[in-house]
């Protein structure tokens, strides 16, 4: 595996701004000016994620913005996966209310199928690829254990984090939670830091950790 001549730029290839915004805090804390990540331009085309898991999703969406930029590309693709529905909705979770749902809808459809539920675990998993210029792909998970709230709380965050209280934690939302905060423990998080690791071989042999 060679570096790549000029360092390493990659295109967040994500269209949700929360998303992206999150992928380059975390990414930029641990490798700092060592990577490049550049804003998915607007002419980039908009990726139809009918995979049937999310590593396909992922793969779908860092692949399109390659082919379109020539440059590496960034993807993950999120579910939220809830034990008493089988693991619903999975990697359906962006559109569990409809394909024109949004983060309320989304959020009312789980609180509904759980009302009455005493079995309220569950878990994010997030999974992040690379769709390396050199045709690589390199790919990192994450996953945060949890149980979903009875009602929404707190202004953070974004998608299904009003309503998802991680394991160890104070009895907050990750929706309650500030951003560093959250980035330290979330499924994003974990993915993002141990895709890192893999980027740094790409790295120039002087800047790698």
């Amino acid at each position: 595996m060679n570096s790549i001549p000029g360092g390493l730029r990659l295109v967040i290839a994500s269209a949700n701004p929360d998303k992206a915004r999150e992928m380059q805090e975390v990414l930029l804390a641990v490798l700092g000016d060592r990577v490049e990540l550049v804003a998915r331009p607007a002419e980039a085309p908009v990726v139809e994620e009918d995979g049937e898991t999310l590593e396909d999703n992922a793969r779908l969406k860092a692949r399109a913005v390659r082919a379109a930029t020539g440059l590496s590309a960034l993807a993950d693709d999120t579910g939220l996966e809830v034990d008493s529905l089988g693991g619903l909705p999975g990697v359906r979770s962006a559109r569990y209310a409809g394909p024109e749902g949004n983060a309320a809808n989304n959020i009312a459809k789980i609180l509904g199928a759980l009302e009455g539920c005493d079995d309220r675990r569950a878990r994010f998993r997030t999974v992040a690829l690379v769709a390396m210029v050199d045709d690589a792909e390199l790919v990192a998970t994450g996953v945060l254990r949890g149980t979903i709230a009875t009602a929404p709380r707190g202004a953070g965050g974004f998608g299904y984090d009003a309503v998802f209280l991680p394991d160890g934690g104070d009895g907050r939302t990750l929706a309650e939670m500030g951003a560093d905060e959250k980035h330290e423990i979330s499924h994003r998080g974990r993915a993002l830091r141990e895709l890192a690791g893999l980027l740094s071989a790409y790295l120039p042999d002087n800047e790698r950790p």
